[in-house]
């Protein structure tokens, strides 16, 4: 994707359930912050997810594993 003719890059994150039915939720960018995507992952699964133009923060809820170039976490209890 490209803005202004420049790509638009953005970090990674990327997460890994460990039980079923993890909700990844995508928030969007602007004056009012709105959900604009959500996938759910069953345990095992993994998603790549990128913050872009339209992204500026991803909700978790689950447990789920959580790898970024900043660092590892775990959400859930």
């Amino acid at each position: 994707m490209e803005k202004e003719g420049r790509p638009v890059l953005g970090d990674y994150i990327i997460v890994k359930a460990e039980e079923n039915g993890v909700t990844i939720i995508g928030l969007t960018r602007g004056q009012n912050t709105k959900f604009h995507h959500t996938e759910k992952l069953d345990r095992g699964e993994v998603m790549l997810a990128q913050f872009t133009e339209h992204t500026s923060a991803i909700k978790i809820r689950g447990k789920a594993k959580i790898f970024t170039k900043h660092g590892n976490l775990e959400s859930g209890e």
